[in-house]
């Protein structure tokens, strides 16, 4: 059995048995383990002189930065790290003043949510890098459909509320971007995206379609009370964040109940 079966197969199990969240140890361990998104190898003798690369390379692409003053002491952060990715992809700009592409933003968006899970600095490029990959890669073709599959699953689950958002003319202008381009980084707390991104690591990004449909079930009677695009989008963009462990719990069954035992579908 493949290690993704095996992952999978054990996930499966334990949300079955009543342990929803033990196979969610957390998306990062599983990016720092799994050698198809070329963070670490799969031998795992290999880890620590892999790791010694990955920490000599971060310093090079840092210090090449440095040398062109594109960032310094005081840059935040998670801007180091998208100059960082962008001169590994020969993307990065010719003044640091340029205005950010859409695609900036939303790495911004995703480095800002890494950065709150993961301490050390290197990891975290790794990690966002790998992630961003993934899905400008393996997700570029999904990703575009999702707010079809969106409509399509809200349908099934509640009509009434999908003829709500069309009759407002909402439907178009809800927060996709937010939702499917940037995983939700920026609308969940850490915990409830930790759960979500563990399933898009693990093989399949439809899962950010029902924790959308989910949003929409839950606050149901707020939305249908809201009879304008622009609130009902605000709103979606601002979710209270007490009830999102729940919404993504729920989500999950979601997942399951349309998609069956997904071993992965994206």
């Amino acid at each position: 059995m493949t290690e993704d079966s095996q992952r999978n197969f054990r996930s499966v199990y334990y949300e079955k048995v009543g342990f929803r969240g033990v196979e969610e140890k957390k998306s990062l361990e599983i990016l720092l383990k799994d050698d198809r998104l070329g963070i670490l190898p799969p031998h795992h003798e290999s880890h620590a002189q892999v790791m010694l690369w990955r920490k000599e390379q971060y310093g090079d692409i840092l210090h090449a930065l440095k040398v062109v003053r594109f960032v310094s002491e005081a840059t935040p952060q998670v801007e180091v790290y998208l100059r960082m990715y962008q001169l590994e992809c020969g993307k990065l700009p010719r003044s640091p003043s340029f205005p950010l592409e859409p695609e900036d933003e939303v790495f911004l968006a995703i480095a800002k949510a890494v950065e709150e899970m993961v301490e050390d600095s290197v990891d975290c490029y790794w990690i966002i890098r790998c992630f961003v990959n993934q899905l400008n890669n393996k997700y570029r073709e999904s990703l575009p459909q999702l707010p079809k599959a969106f409509e399509q699953y809200l349908n099934l689950e509640d009509s009434r509320l999908l003829s709500h958002l069309k009759t407002c003319s909402a439907l178009c202008k809800l927060p996709y971007d937010l939702w499917f381009k940037r995983c939700f980084a920026g609308c969940l707390p850490e915990s409830s995206l930790q759960r979500v991104w563990d399933k898009v690591i693990s093989g399949s990004c439809k899962i950010l379609v029902f924790v959308a449909v989910e949003i929409l079930l839950t606050f149901k009677i707020k939305v249908m009370a809201l009879n304008s695009a622009e609130k009902i989008t605000k709103f979606l963009e601002n979710i209270p964040q007490d009830s999102s462990d729940a919404i993504v719990s729920k989500a999950i069954d979601l997942w399951h109940k349309h998609c069956g035992t997904p071993v992965h579908s994206a």
